[in-house]
């Protein structure tokens, strides 16, 4: 409702809060030399008291570290509440656990400002210059070391490598092996396969190629390996590893400098391309599976003395103290990040032969990823891989009868639904989605059918371990079902849902996940916890592939109605 206010009292109020300045008094007055001539103003620099800068500054890193306490913090306040209120079993060291989780809180905050403000301006400006200073097979080479580079200084990297530590060499002395002897040359079998999976997406955006017949070419080579592998008891249980592995490499650093440097080659060859950039998560996800496949194969052949190796060197072997533990950290912080830096300042420098763009900004984000990355690890060794390693064994014990069977499963489910709804990736891609497909593919759509699919994933994964089935009896039927959507969607969709797999994989889910399967897995006796990540994976695609059927087929009854109006309306004329 509207309100009668005096002219004379609205120019009172205005005017109170105005005041008028010479323009004189906000320039400096001007300076001449002995010959009269005017000096060039020079502008002072800026004092602050520390009361400002911390006004400045805090909002600033405030908003940063919501961000993540968002994310992580339901997770882990999830694990922890479940396992006191449910379960009835303690926090072991819980205060160690806190400073960990605070470590990561703090970690990937900068981290990813790191990468926002340093590594990813440096790849687009790489996507954009290559193209015009080399050919295109120099150009997929340098992709291809870049893919080998990225996947180094991915977060959970370091999660996957930490696993070895708790597989039995008895057992499964392969397993054991590629985790502890073999771990440098396991990260390095999955960084070929994303550099491969990088070189092919790039070709992909630059000839304008459909995903479809890649993934067949790509999928199924793999899973008939996986059955070869899985005929052999040694072989076998490297199958969890590898399909776990291709989870891994779809993080917050493969996916963004490798899409913004296949992108910027695209547009500067001026070729068909996916201005979404869909596809790559895909192929990054399927390579590196093959590639361990390889791996696993390699060593079983060529090397069987490491395999006794393992079993010899168990017994000797102590637990690291945590003055060992910190010093890894660092380590595996520093080779993640100051080799990618270097290969990206010798390619600017040596090959392109130009100077560093921003040069003080680029340097502030370098600095802040290795420090994040360093700090990640920390709390990534000492808080969720010993939280979810403890969830793991206390849902293992509460498996006694058929209630105690049902609560581990409605845990499985909520945890991977609860994880993936709270994706800050997620929810960006669901508005590209909704955006590419003009509302016909909604986001709240998209968000809750990877969601679902993750949640039924993850608790498959415990029926596996739990049940001790071969990963290969999940495996083969749901990607032979993902393949039989595929054939029917269309292919907008068939890039939406497959590379929906790898958005929930983060740096945070993949640890909290890996170490739940692997405490899972020790205390019901199986011979390894992986797997889980691979199902989780699966499940998405298959949902979003279902709902994309059903859109489609929403939109065609549309249209179908929309014509019988029109020829209805028509006959009536």
């Amino acid at each position: 409702m509207s309100q009668k206010i005096r002219y004379g009292d609205f120019i009172s109020a205005v005017s109170v809060q105005q005041q008028k300045i010479s323009y004189n008094q906000l320039t400096p007055k001007p300076r001449y030399d002995s010959q009269g001539k005017e000096l060039p103003y020079q502008q002072p620099k800026i004092k602050l008291h520390p009361r400002e800068v911390f006004h400045m500054i805090f909002p600033y890193v405030e908003s940063r570290f919501m961000e993540q306490v968002k994310t992580v913090l339901p997770l882990v306040l999830y694990l922890v509440l479940f396992q006191w209120l449910i379960l009835r079993q303690q926090i072991n060291d819980p205060w160690i656990i806190t400073i960990g989780v605070v470590a990561v809180l703090i970690g990937l905050m900068l981290f990813i400002e790191g990468l926002q403000r340093g590594l990813m301006p440096f790849g687009e400006e790489l996507g954009d210059t290559l193209p015009r200073k080399l050919r295109l097979g120099s150009v997929l080479f340098i992709v291809f070391l870049l893919g080998i580079g990225v996947t180094l200084a991915e977060p959970a990297i370091g999660a996957l490598k930490a696993a070895g530590a708790q597989v039995s060499p008895e057992k499964v002395p392969l397993l054991y092996a590629l985790l502890n002897h073999w771990s440098d040359g396991l990260v390095l079998m999955v960084g070929i396969g994303v550099g491969l999976a990088a070189v092919l997406a790039t070709l992909r955006l630059v000839r304008g190629w459909r995903l479809k017949p890649l993934i067949y070419s790509t999928l199924i080579p793999t899973l008939g390996l996986s059955l070869y592998m899985h005929s052999d008891p040694l072989l076998r249980a490297v199958l969890g590893l590898a399909w776990d592995s291709g989870a891994v490499t779809t993080g917050p650093v493969t996916v963004p400098l490798v899409l913004a440097l296949g992108i910027g080659v695209a547009a500067a060859t001026s070729k068909k391309n996916e201005p979404s950039g869909f596809g790559i998560v895909t192929l990054a996800s399927l390579f590196p599976v093959l590639g361990v496949l390889l791996l696993g194969l390699y060593v079983a052949n060529f090397y069987p003395d490491s395999l006794q190796a393992g079993v010899t060197s168990n017994a000797v072997q102590a637990a690291p103290n945590t003055e060992e533990a910190l010093l890894n950290a660092v380590l595996m912080g520093l080779r993640a990040i100051v080799p990618l830096i270097i290969f990206l300042l010798v390619i600017l420098k040596f090959v392109l032969k130009r100077t560093l763009p921003r040069p003080k900004i680029l340097i502030y984000g370098f600095i802040l990823a290795t420090l994040g990355m360093i700090v990640f690890n920390i709390g990534l060794n000492f808080g969720l891989s010993e939280l979810g390693t403890q969830a793991g064994a206390a849902i293992a014990n509460a498996e006694k009868d058929a209630a105690g069977y049902l609560l581990v499963l409605l845990f499985a489910w909520l945890l991977g639904f609860g994880a993936t709804l709270a994706e800050p990736a997620l929810h960006a891609m669901g508005i590209t989605v909704e955006n590419l497909t003009q509302g016909a593919f909604k986001r709240y759509r998209l968000i809750y059918a990877v969601s679902f699919g993750v949640a039924f994933g993850i608790m498959l994964g415990v029926i596996k371990l739990m049940t001790q089935i071969d990963l290969i009896y999940f495996i083969v039927p749901g990607y032979g079902l993902a393949l039989l959507l595929t054939f029917f969607a269309h292919e907008e969709y068939v890039n939406i849902a497959w590379d929906s797999a790898g958005v929930t994989t983060g740096p945070v889910t993949v640890p909290l996940v890996l170490a739940l399967g692997l405490g899972l897995g020790q205390d019901v006796g199986a011979l390894d916890g992986f797997g889980i990540l691979s199902l989780a994976s699966i499940g998405p695609i298959i949902s979003v592939l279902g709902v994309g059927l059903w859109v489609s087929w929403q939109v065609r009854l549309s249209h179908h109605q929309k014509e019988r109006d029109v020829t209805l309306s028509q006959t009536a004329r």
